[in-house]
């Protein structure tokens, strides 16, 4: 089964563009499931042996989300092998996915927001990097991906536009606001004494090692400025971005160009938000109507 997966790693590379992360995700999913088959080809798996695998991998008490996942792995797997002729029949035509449960995304409000942004020291150079991510992420919606892969040509400083490159590789701009801007130069202009000499010349964000940041170290930075700030809400750095989402959309932005800000390719993804203003809207409502 093996070479069938490295076939489909490299569709997905070449053909599909799709992004670093999705390919980890897929490759981990699919040895798994290679893992659970036992070294069956792809001719002999059924629908009982991946309704097997899922049921698996609900006893390891795996979200319904993760799940789901890992059965869209599987569709768009076995899809591929139909469609090049390696098999004759499709075993997931025959799987439902699981009824997911419907979430709201966390966000923090504008106060808190604030003290997060402000929270890095504007006296050191770390400092002044920190807050310049911080202040980035909120003010463009953008994905901490999306962040760490920023170029210095991707930043017009005159026009407050960054060119952000998105998953599938697509291309989308975005409005920076001037309060990030600033904050980018700032950071810009001490980095040479962040680091011990600047490797990645090209990137926007470089740790103090000279070299680009990850998407890991970026995280580690939001969660002690959050525990620094005692945000209670268990957030993570996608919580900027429904921040962002949200915030325009209490504000009276649009959903369609909400829509193009986050670069959703479909605008039932983007709707998410309007529930969450729906929900506070709801909770004025029942808090200050004297009949409610």
């Amino acid at each position: 089964m093996q070479r069938f997966i490295d076939k489909f790693i490299n569709y997905l590379k070449a053909e599909k563009n799709a992004s670093e992360h999705t390919i980890l995700n897929y490759s981990i999913d699919l040895k798994d499931f290679a893992a659970f088959a036992g070294g069956a080809d792809v001719e002999e798996v059924n629908h009982l042996l991946v309704r097997r695998y899922l049921a698996a991998a609900r006893t390891k008490n795996l979200s319904k989300r993760t799940v789901a996942r890992k059965l869209s792995c599987l569709r768009s797997f076995f899809k591929f092998l139909l469609r090049d002729g390696y098999i004759k029949t499709n075993p997931i035509s025959a799987v439902s996915s699981p009824k997911l449960d419907k979430y709201l995304p966390v966000f923090l409000d504008e106060n808190k927001i604030t003290r997060l942004v402000n929270s890095p020291d504007g006296n050191t150079p770390g400092g002044l990097r920190d807050r310049a991510i911080l202040e980035t992420l909120y003010s463009t919606g953008i994905r901490v991906g999306e962040l760490v892969r920023l170029g210095l040509g991707d930043v017009d400083f005159i026009s407050g536009v960054v060119t952000v490159l998105g998953k599938g590789r697509k291309e989308r701009m975005v409005p920076i606001g001037d309060t990030a801007i600033l904050a980018i130069r700032r950071y810009l202009d001490s980095r040479d004494k962040l680091s011990k000499g600047l490797k990645d010349k090209g990137a926007v964000f470089s740790n103090r090692f000279g070299t680009r940041l990850t998407d890991r170290s970026v995280r580690r930075m939001i969660d002690k400025y959050i525990k620094k700030c005692c945000i209670e809400e268990k957030i993570s750095p996608h919580a900027l971005r429904h921040s962002f989402a949200t915030h325009l959309l209490d504000r009276g932005a649009d959903l369609r160009s909400v829509q193009e800000l986050l670069g959703h390719v479909n605008l039932s993804t983007t709707q998410i938000y309007t529930h969450v203003t729906t929900e506070r809207l709801k909770a004025v409502y029942d808090k200050a109507h004297p009949r409610a």
